[in-house]
Formats: C-alpha cells, sequence, structure tokens
C-alpha cells in the first residue's frame, strides 16, 4: 500500500488583525469603521457566530465592504465555506480597491473555495489574483494546489516551476512540486527537488515525509520509516508528524505470535 501524497495541504487563512484588549470597550456603535472592522474581525476567532450577527447588524446599518468582509470570516470560522467564497469573490471587484487588495481577496476567496472542495472555482479566483500580482508566488503556489485538487499535475507542476524560477531557495515550493511530478510518474525530477528541499533546510519535516513515501513506494520500507520516525521525533506537534505519524502506523509490521 502506498501512502497518499500531501500536495494538496491548504495554507491557513491569516486574514485577522489585532485588536487591542481593554477594560471597558466602547459600544461598536462608537467607533469608526476601521476600529469597528478590526473587533469583529478579531471576534471571529472566539465567537464566529457572534462576529457573523454584528455583521448583519452593521451592514444593515451602512457598514459596506468592512461589514461584508468580517461576515465573509466569520463564516470561514463557522465552516460555511461555499457561503463564504462567492462572498470573498464579490468583495474583489469592489470599485475603490487597490491592486494588492483585490490579489489579496481573490487569494483569499481561493482558498476558501479550496475548503469548500471546489478546486475549479478556486482555480478562477486564484487566476483573477494573479492578474492583479502576477508575480506573486504564494499566490502561484495556492493555485498549484487547486490544481493538484484536480489532479492536474502538468498545471500545478507549471506554477511551481514559475514560482521557483522567482524563488529559487523555496523549500516548501520544492516539496509541493516534487508530490506533483512524483504523482506524474516524473520520478527523477521529484527525488531531485526533495533533495534540493533538503539542502536547504536540512530535516525539513514535508520533505522528510514526502521523501519516505517515495522510499516506501519504491518498496524500501525501513528508509521510509526512518525518514518518518525523523520527523516525528524532531517535530512530535508539526502537522509534518500528524502525517508521518499516519503513514508509521500503516506500515507497522504486525507483531508476531
Amino acid at each position: 500500500m502506498r501512502p497518499p501524497y500531501a500536495l494538496v495541504v491548504l495554507a491557513g487563512l491569516a486574514f485577522v488583525l489585532p485588536w487591542p484588549a481593554a477594560a471597558a470597550a466602547p459600544p461598536d456603535s462608537a467607533l469608526g469603521a476601521g476600529d469597528r472592522y478590526q473587533r469583529c474581525v478579531e471576534l471571529t476567532k472566539s465567537d464566529a457566530q457572534a462576529a457573523y450577527n454584528q455583521s448583519l447588524s452593521w451592514h444593515s446599518a451602512g457598514g459596506g465592504a468592512g461589514a461584508e468582509h468580517c461576515g465573509a470570516l466569520a463564516l470561514v470560522q463557522l465552516g460555511r465555506y461555499a457561503e463564504a467564497a462567492p462572498k470573498l469573490d464579490t468583495l474583489a471587484q469592489g470599485a475603490k480597491l487597490q491592486s494588492g487588495e483585490r490579489a489579496q481577496l481573490y487569494d483569499q476567496a481561493g482558498n476558501t473555495w479550496l475548503l469548500a472542495e471546489d478546486p475549479q472555482r478556486a482555480e478562477l479566483s486564484f487566476s483573477n489574483a494573479l492578474v492583479f500580482a502576477a508575480r506573486d508566488v504564494d499566490i502561484l503556489a495556492d493555485r498549484a494546489r487547486a490544481h493538484a485538487m484536480r489532479k492536474d499535475w502538468t498545471g500545478a507542476d507549471a506554477d511551481l516551476s514559475v514560482a521557483l524560477e522567482r524563488d529559487a531557495d523555496r523549500s516548501d515550493l520544492l516539496v509541493l512540486r516534487a508530490s506533483a511530478r512524483h504523482a506524474a510518474g516524473r520520478k527523477a525530477e521529484a527525488r531531485a527537488d526533495i533533495n534540493r528541499a533538503l539542502d536547504i533546510f536540512p530535516g525539513y519535516g514535508d520533505a522528510l515525509v514526502e521523501r519516505g513515501a517515495m522510499k516506501f513506494e519504491d518498496g524500501d520500507t525501513s528508509g521510509a520509516r526512518a525518514d518518518w520516525q525523523q520527523v516525528v521525533k524532531a517535530a512530535p506537534r508539526s502537522r509534518a508528524a500528524a502525517l508521518a505519524g499516519e503513514y508509521l502506523s500503516q506500515t507497522q509490521t504486525p507483531a508476531k505470535k
């Protein structure tokens, strides 16, 4: 059994702005639009439903794009991705936005479509983002994940290759491209990417997990387990360690009776 590859790892949606705590915070209606937005967005982390309800009230009172964006982020926190994503796409079309703001909103929409397991719409949102931020390496990587979710390994490889031309030392992108290339049957190139990633970042957990999966597929179970065990030992609470632990449990030799 070959463990699944981990190419489609969604980046966290880091949309939240800090709201400083206060002993006696003023009511929302007394705040300026910017402060009210920050408070609403901060609330999405602790009580997303309350934040969503507040965004609706604020929008009814003329809150505009700030209220709509906070509401969309609250929906993301509530797991209502298919509702949130089109709201973010619509916000990105706002008349008064700068190019960078449009790109960020479209990128947020794309990541939310991925969470909604709709890679086709995600690709469209990421492509729209790249119209306004053509050289953004992270948006290219996000679109590569959307390609990968559809098993479009050629498209994923193409986006990651462009991203790596712009930032050749991104070990995370090398691991993603290795996954795409391995899935497409380009095993030698995949291994080269993994080796390059580990040259840049020795002990990089994601690279070791991926290398272990490649070794396992080639029949080197002991080598695979050694890579996965290294990840678990080095960073036991990491996402990579969780995946490595799953692989280790799948390849464990049953105890002799």
